[in-house]
């Protein structure tokens, strides 16, 4: 008998310190590997005979964790993304860190902080959903998903950064004491719940425009990748098992190079930012004591399985598998796996298991469902039923169609942008209509009337205003590698 101890990292920030004390707690119970979870909190299983070794050792080191429950979920946030993933935004790490600081409670529900412009993090899997506002710096967006249902609500102001905290305290207290109105209660009113708020305690002002979501688009999250003269390691297992040797030397590293913290993400991944250039031999020969595996597909790490799932993981192993064999393209799709009713995944295209027999906790012909979100964007919570009551055996085929809707999908989108120019993609094909920019590694071509949707570059922006980090979308050269061409040498018309 296994029972699972759930520690949670608030906003997904590790301290090395503090986790290698864990770790060695765990190495007394004998618990060999850890995981990370959706919602970027630590899962250690053991056995039920050395389950108090392990907790009498959380307990004396101050550590508060659950066993077999989770009363009070993980804050996440999109920290982990900040500054690799996230240039040139208000949200620094010092005001993530303010704001977590402040949550000097635990809330009985989900609590999600974001950056508007990202979509490495899930900005709506919370109940109580914060994104920071584009426009208005220091002020925050706020859409509620009741618990337990698909039924959201967008409040119609801004919270003020300091804040935060207290409105997000009265929240919970209000909903956790009206379980009745707002939990599993597919008529949750938003009306009704902001009603119940004392708005004068805080700091707050209209919202002039709903949020602005940005489109999906996953970065690769894994490998050794340089940013601002220093670097990040991202560290993805197939298997979702890291293993406590392994992250005992990791977390030491860290200690020795002077680095305060890690990060987990919500995809049950690590992130270690601001390794420096004299520093990157050392966690080379980290992974290769260790034997861990860098650069895997891209088709592989843009699935979400649930929790501790192994049926999951070996169904997104088949999927994996027969797409690779068929070489068919998943950039910038998101797959989600669903085994249990009530669970959480974040998805373009989500994979749903159920039987045709359920009845009195017998089930019999287990059978699979996809669903595609609006407008394939993992953050909304709507969508369509693609297919129903796939067996087994045709799920691959059937998801590959579902892939080929999306990229119909994505193709009008790019058509329907080129037809209805915006002001700004006139005034710049009047400057200098006529002219491309082309890779000189790959041949790829961007256009500037075009731009590139699937990287949320709107039509009409200009190929000096793209972000120096800008690079091809086919072989990531860099912005300096692309040479200004004149269209009727390519015979582009």
């Amino acid at each position: 008998m296994y029972q699972t101890v759930f520690i949670n990292f608030p906003g997904g920030i590790i301290s090395p310190g503090n986790l290698y004390n864990i770790l060695v707690a765990a190495a007394k119970a004998r618990i060999q590997y850890v995981r990370f979870g959706l919602r970027q909190q630590l899962l250690l299983d053991t056995t039920t005979y050395n389950i108090e070794i392990f907790t009498s050792e959380l307990d004396k080191l101050g550590v508060d964790f659950e066993v077999d429950a989770i009363n009070y979920p993980n804050i996440i946030s999109s920290y982990p993304a900040e500054e690799i993933f996230i240039r040139k935004t208000w949200l620094t790490e010092g005001v993530y860190k303010d704001i977590l600081d402040e949550i000097d409670f635990k809330p009985s529900i989900k609590v999600n902080i974001c950056d508007s412009d990202q979509s490495f993090t899930p900005m709506l899997t919370g109940n109580i959903n914060w994104i920071a506002s584009s426009k208005s710096e220091h002020y925050w967006h706020l859409i509620i998903r009741f618990p337990k249902t698909n039924v959201t609500y967008e409040w119609n102001q801004l919270c003020y950064t300091n804040h935060i905290a207290q409105v997000t305290k009265a929240l919970d207290n209000i909903i956790k004491n009206n379980a009745a109105d707002f939990v599993d209660n597919a008529l949750a009113s938003g009306e009704d719940l902001f009603a119940r708020l004392e708005p004068k305690n805080f700091i707050l002002k209209p919202a002039e425009n709903t949020v602005s979501l940005s489109s999906f688009n996953l970065p690769y999250y894994e490998g050794l990748n340089r940013y601002n003269n220093k670097y990040w390691l991202g560290i993805y297992r197939r298997d979702e098992l890291f293993s406590i040797a392994f992250l005992k030397k990791l977390c030491q590293l860290c200690l020795d190079t002077k680095l305060g913290q890690l990060c987990c993400t919500s995809w049950k991944t690590i992130i270690v930012k601001g390794i420096d250039e004299k520093d990157k031999s050392l966690w080379n020969t980290l992974l290769e004591e260790f034997e861990v595996n860098m650069r895997h597909a891209a088709n592989e790490l843009n699935f979400q399985v649930e929790d501790n799932c192994n049926e999951g993981l070996a169904l997104k192993s088949v999927l994996v598998k027969h797409l690779s064999i068929d070489d068919t393209r998943t950039f910038g799709i998101c797959f989600g796996i669903k085994t249990r009713k009530k669970s959480e995944v974040f998805s373009s295209i989500l994979i749903q298991k159920r039987h045709l027999i359920n009845f009195l906790g017998l089930k019999l012909f287990a059978v699979y469902d996809i669903l595609c979100a609006k407008d394939f964007n993992p953050n909304e919570r709507t969508g369509e039923i693609f297919s129903r009551s796939n067996p087994g055996f045709l799920l691959p085929e059937q998801l590959r169609r579902a892939i080929f809707k999306f990229y119909k999908y994505r193709l009008n989108a790019i058509k329907t942008g080129k037809q209805v120019p915006s002001i700004q993609a006139e005034e710049n094909q009047k400057k200098d209509a006529g002219f491309l920019y082309q890779c000189n590694s790959c041949l790829t071509v961007y256009s500037e009337s075009i731009g590139e949707i699937e990287n949320n570059i709107a039509p009409g922006t200009a190929f000096s205003d793209l972000p120096a980090h800008y690079c091809c979308a086919l072989c990531e050269g860099e912005k300096n590698n692309f040479t200004k061409i004149d269209q009727s040498v390519l015979q582009i018309l």
